[in-house]
């Protein structure tokens, strides 16, 4: 994710940027995702998952926001 967001982030314009931005929002879904296959696995309990589950989300509200300030204005 964090990989996603410095290489948008050396690209030439914000349009490109945007676009690594909602890959790298789409990874923190992924990552979510493999909470849920390593909780079903019994690698962490409720509270570790929710706890991790919770943290990915507030990443990809903070990337939305990201986002939204860079496309402010564009129709």
């Amino acid at each position: 994710m964090m990989s996603n967001i410095a290489e948008g982030h050396s690209r030439r314009s914000d349009r490109e940027f945007v676009h690594f931005l909602f890959t790298a929002k789409s990874s923190a879904a992924e990552f979510q995702s493999h909470f849920y296959s390593a909780h079903d696995r019994g690698y962490f309990n409720e509270a570790c998952f929710r706890e991790l589950f919770q943290h990915a989300e507030g990443y990809a509200r903070m990337v939305s926001g990201l986002i939204k300030f860079l496309t402010r204005g564009r129709k």
